[in-house]
This record gives structure tokens, sequence and C-alpha cells, in this order.
């Protein structure tokens, strides 16, 4: 009988599957410990603990990849630093890699180096979901996906009662019995992918009614935890669901709701997983629809319908990771009349705190409200009386801060600030 692998073992095996010469570069002794990104960092900000700061994070991960890689640490191992790895070490990926890190990339943008700290901390992500020490909540979530597709007869006719019910507050909201929230309708112009919650489905039902679009609903859920797990199998799988619903019913675009992990995935990820099939649709983000509605016309606007100030928080993954900027402010310019930034913004933008699925996760809701508040006085600076963010879990995690840091503000999407403002046009082009 084959022994069975210790988890260090196996860990060590994972990290050497994953070991690139992305990776080689990014754990070398590029870093020059300059500190530059210390202040840059959320957790850091919020807390002043140095051994959260990103250089000390990805430190822990860098001295075990050099263990392995780097010839110098046969001659000089105390220059390089370099160690063996053990469970010890293990479990304190954990802290530095999950709980104390949104892989936001706020650090990246402020390294003179641009040392790519976050994908040294993914890395230890990937190896601790490989060897079982990912947090579990995570992994049942990304496994709930796949399920959802083994399983879809079980739950197909349970969503469309679901959507029947929305399609009638649909049809009261616009004043049009004929209004519809389609579902697998093949040939249709874009395949809108919500995440569960009629909060993703209203608001863009409402506005593509008005546009007079030609869409469909997806039968799945936007969200891919795969990514925060750095699991590439899980990863590929959830998102494959949805190419393959996107080619079964021929559609142009897949349409991303307000999501910033999933809309990265699908848009920058996905293409290169999947480039030995044929892509015939694109994939933008709702914000990309809303803003063209907008410039093109095709729905009108009326900034007094949303009467009070906004101010705007750049998603991580929508702004610092795929560059959304000017579209949402090209929206707010339309849609408000009191708009006001937060300082900094943009690719310099705080994240929230809630990014890498710390969301999910209610044992860390402790840290995670802590390092939420550089966001919070942000938010609180500009006096405005709500926020808007176009992702859900940046939805999620400002909610909880408003809360707890008593800011007193309304926490919105996009989407249904949007709606908010939309001049009826009984659904037609």
């Amino acid at each position: 009988m084959e022994e069975q692998k210790t988890v260090v073992e196996q860990a060590k095996e994972e990290l050497e599957k994953r070991f690139s010469r992305t990776l080689a570069v990014a754990a070398s002794n590029l870093c020059v410990h300059c500190g530059l990104c210390v202040d840059q960092c959320h957790y850091f900000v919020a807390t002043r603990d140095p051994n959260i700061s990103p250089v000390a994070k990805a430190e822990q991960v860098r001295r075990v990849v050099k263990g392995e890689h780097d010839w110098l640490r046969r001659i000089f191992p105390w220059w390089t630093g370099a160690k063996e790895l053990t469970e010890e070490d293990l479990d304190k990926w954990v802290e530095a890699a999950f709980r104390n890190c949104s892989m936001c990339q706020r650090c990246v943008v402020n390294c003179p180096l641009g040392v790519d700290t976050p994908l040294v901390l993914a890395t230890a992500r990937g190896v601790l979901t490989a060897v079982g020490k990912a947090p579990e909540i995570l992994v049942q979530l990304a496994d709930a996906a796949i399920a959802r597709e083994e399983n879809l007869e079980f739950f197909k006719d349970f969503y469309l009662e679901q959507i029947k019910e929305l399609e009638a507050e649909l049809q009261k909201k616009v004043g049009d019995p004929e209004a519809r929230i389609p579902v697998g309708v093949e040939g249709a112009r874009f395949l809108y992918v919500p995440l569960s919650g009629a909060h993703t489905i209203m608001p863009a039902a409402e506005i593509f009614y008005h546009a007079g679009e030609s869409w469909t609903l997806s039968m799945f859920e936007a969200a891919n935890y795969g990514i925060f797990l750095n699991d590439p199998v899980r990863s590929k799988r959830i998102t494959e669901r949805i190419i393959r619903e996107a080619e079964r019913l021929k559609v142009q675009e897949i349409i991303i709701t307000e999501c910033g992990h999933a809309y990265a995935v699908s848009r920058w990820e996905a293409p290169k997983w999947f480039k030995d099939q044929p892509w015939n649709f694109r994939v933008r983000s709702i914000l990309e629809v809303m803003d063209e509605y907008i410039q093109t016309g095709r729905i009108q606007v009326d900034k007094s319908r949303n009467p009070f100030s906004v101010t705007y928080h750049d998603s991580c993954n929508l702004g610092r990771n795929s560059g959304l900027f000017d579209e949402p402010r090209r929206i707010l310019a339309a849609c408000v009349e009191d708009f006001r930034e937060m300082t900094p913004n943009r690719e310099r933008n705080y994240c929230c705190g809630g990014g890498g699925g710390l969301v999910a996760i209610p044992e860390w809701q402790d840290i995670r409200l802590e390092a939420g508040k550089p966001k919070a006085d942000q938010i609180r600076a500009t006096g405005a009386e709500a926020v808007v963010a176009s992702c859900d879990n940046c939805r999620h995690q400002l909610g909880e801060i408003n809360e707890h840091y008593g800011l007193n503000v309304r926490v919105m999407g996009m989407a249904e600030l949007v709606a908010n403002a939309i001049v009826p046009n009984n659904g037609k082009k």
C-alpha cells in the first residue's frame, strides 16, 4: 500500500505545480522591502499592524518559494531568508492569504517595482485549497454552483416560478402587462447573468425593458467562488456553465451583473482558459451597457429623480483590475445632480474590505469591518447621502460598515440608480 503523503508534502507538490516564471519574479529578491506598499494597504491603515502589511504577508510565502527554487539558498541561506515549509507555516498562510488580504491589488499599483504581491498570496490560497485548509464556506459555495448545473432539472421549475413572480412585479412597475423577464430564449442579443437575488434582476429588467432590448436571463448565477480559492478546476467549471448556455442560446453577448469578480473572471480569465473553443460572443459588464444606452439615447434619464448627493465606490475588480472608471462616472453625471468623488479614487481607491470572498466568512467579520475603516472615512469625508457600488460584495460590505461606523448613508447599486432616473418610454427604442 502506498504511504499517504503528509499535508506538508502535498503542499510542496502543489506549490511546485503552480511555480511559474511570473511567480519566480514576484517571489524573488525583486522586493527590496522599501515599505512603500505598507501605507497603501487598507488592513495596515486600519490596524497599524506591520505583521499584516503586504510585504510581511507575502514574505511568509516567499521564504518557502526561495527554499525550493532560489539557488543562492545553498550558499547563503541566511541572506535569502529561505526556509523549509512546515504545517505551522500553512496555518499562518491561512491568516495571511485569506483572512488578512482581499486581493485588492492596491499594493501593486503603488509599488515602484511592480511586485505582484497578490500573485504570491493567491498562490498560497491555491496551495491551501489543495490541501484542505481553505475556508470551508468558500469551498461549499463553489461546489454548490457546480451542483446547480448538475441538478438543473431539480432547480429549474422553482427558479422559473420565482421569475414569474418577479415578472408580475416588473409589469406593475412599468405599467405594461406585456413586459417580460425572458428565460432560455434562443437568438437573443444578450444573455444577462445575475446573482442570487431579485436586486440583481429587477433593475436590469426594467432598464432592458425601457431600452427595448433583446435579452434573456441566465439560469445560473455570475458568482465564481472558485476564483477566491485560486482553484482552476472549480473556477473553470463554474464559468463553463455560462459559456455553454451562451453557445446553446446563440446569443451575441454575455452581460455580467454588478459583480466585480464575476466580470473580471468572465472578461479576462475565461478567454485564456477556453482559448481552444470558438468565442462567438463578447463579454461586458452591465455598467458598459447602461453607459451605452444613455450615451446613444436608448433610454432617457432625469437627474431630478435622484434628488440626493451621491458618491461612488470604485470596485477593485471593475476599476483597478478592469479599467471601468469612465463608464460609471458618465452614468452618474447623467443620473444625479450632486456627485461627489471620494479621495483617493479610481485606481488608487481604497478597497472596501469585502473582496476576496471575505464577505462570505462570518467568523472573520471583525477584521473585515476593521479593515473597512479607511473606506468608511472616505465616504464620511464626502458628506454624501448615498454611496453607489457596482459590485454586490462591495454593497454587502458597505452596508455593514455603514451600520458599524454610523455613516447613515444609503447604499445602492448603479442599476438601481439608473432605474430610478429613467423617464418611461413604454418599452420602445
